[in-house]
């Protein structure tokens, strides 16, 4: 008879360049409304630092972090740096690897066909939605024997934050939150006629600074729909697909980043112009979903709560028809999923109809409650960046006013990256507005 394995298991303790590692597994359900049905696994790497004694580390207190996404596993960190540098003064740091990704039980093309037909693997991704990851959490909290824990959430994260708030309050010590304040209500399209606004705006700043690259975007479109280019992976590359490089405009530092990618997009063969090697190599890295599926499949379903999303990014950019590949000067996309990246991307194709039954949902839960965010007592801070093309500032700040006891840093200083520009002056910030009292 095999044995079941136990609900909390450690695989391996290391210590490196100042910082203790601990890996974690935890086996939690799959539906948390079963507990005693199937069970999936979840792994969590612990940070503490090598400065604290091993006795004295072991009693600090836990900070999880959740990060953006959906379908973004943990980082993976060689030294303690950033937001990370500055916590670990204070706390072990468990980073998850969310339900279905990195060492968690998989979901992918390749493991979700074991779930049967398309329905049935819609019906299991339905439970891989921020409520399922807060009882995820809640789980691991109750294993590891701690009390209250500090809830740091990064841009989904802070998502998954808000929705822990609504459903566990009581699991939390204070909550931060950077680039992640999620509308409380309402559909979908709300969210991507703020986004495309957003990033259009975002659009007309870079072209301000690389006038150039405007017709040199119009130039690479164009080729596109005349060219077979081909990407690494040998699927084409289309004039849709290559505007998704407007993911780049997300960061502080992401214009420049885009202007370089662009600078040696084309090359002379004996074909004639051509799209060079290396900038197809980078497009590509920057276009598939092959390393976070989970991203492209569940995205718009973060927005759902009683309705079908029904594919909204894709139907709200007929509204904005500079953004229509097919227009002679596109604008850059960002993080909208459109279906047609089911067909065009070699790692989403066999999940095409498992993504379209799930944006035909109607059924979905709510992932949030108002009521009980109005009467909030969990210190919350959050920043707010005014100039983010993910998270809208005014849709933020509505949310912002329906949360009691959450304090606002508004700031032009960063974009939706801005932990990576300043993890430590942005969390310590955050820590002490969230504990001023």
């Amino acid at each position: 008879m095999t044995r079941s394995r136990p609900p909390h298991r450690i695989l391996g303790q290391y210590s490196f360049r100042g910082i203790r590692t601990v890996e974690h597994v935890f086996r939690v359900p799959l539906d948390h409304g079963r507990p005693d049905g199937e069970q999936i696994e979840i792994f969590a790497r612990e940070y503490s630092s090598a400065a604290h004694p091993v006795d004295a580390a072991a009693r600090l207190p836990w900070l999880v972090f959740l990060q953006g996404g959906p379908g973004g596993r943990g980082n993976r960190v060689t030294s303690l740096t950033g937001w990370m540098k500055e916590a670990a003064k204070d706390f072990r740091i468990l980073m998850l690897d969310q339900r279905g990704t990195g060492l968690s039980t998989p979901a992918d093309r390749t493991t979700l066909p074991l779930r049967g037909d398309a329905a049935d693997q819609a019906a299991y991704l339905a439970h891989f939605r921020a409520d399922s990851i807060v009882l995820d959490c809640e789980t691991i909290r109750r294993a590891l024997g701690s009390g209250p824990w500090t809830v740091y959430g990064q841009s989904f994260g802070g998502f998954c934050t808000l929705t822990y708030l609504s459903i566990a309050p009581h699991g939390i010590r204070e909550a931060l939150i950077t680039g992640g304040l999620a509308p409380l209500d309402g559909p979908a399209e709300r969210v991507y006629r703020a986004t495309y606004a957003r990033l259009a705006a975002r659009n007309a700043e870079y072209f301000a600074w690389y006038p150039a690259d405007r017709q040199r975007i119009a130039d690479i479109a164009d080729h596109l729909r005349t060219r077979g280019e081909r990407l690494p992976d040998g699927s084409r590359l289309t004039p849709e697909r290559f505007q998704l490089v407007g993911n780049f405009l997300g960061g502080n530092t992401g214009v420049d980043s885009l202007h370089y990618l662009l600078e040696d997009a084309f090359t002379r063969g004996v074909d004639g112009i051509r799209l060079s090697d290396p900038f197809l190599h980078q497009v590509h890295g920057t276009v598939t979903r092959g390393p976070n599926p989970l991203y492209a499949v569940l995205h718009e379903a973060i927005y759902a709560q009683g309705e079908s999303t029904d594919w909204a990014a894709w139907r709200v950019l007929k509204e904005y028809p500079a953004f229509k590949p097919d227009s002679a000067e596109p604008l850059l996309l960002g993080e909208m999923v459109c279906p047609w990246l089911f067909e065009q991307d070699p790692a989403l194709a066999p999940l095409a109809e498992t993504a379209a039954i799930l944006a035909e949902k109607a059924d979905w839960g709510s992932l949030y409650d108002p009521a009980r965010l109005a009467v909030n007592d969990v210190p919350v801070a959050a920043a707010v960046y005014r100039d983010d093309i993910y998270v809208d500032r005014e849709l933020s700040l509505e949310t912002a006013g329906r949360i009691r006891n959450l304090r606002v840093w508004e700031t032009a200083d960063f974009h939706h990256d801005g932990i990576s520009d300043d993890g430590e002056g942005i969390f310590a910030r955050l820590l002490a507005m969230a504990r001023e009292g």
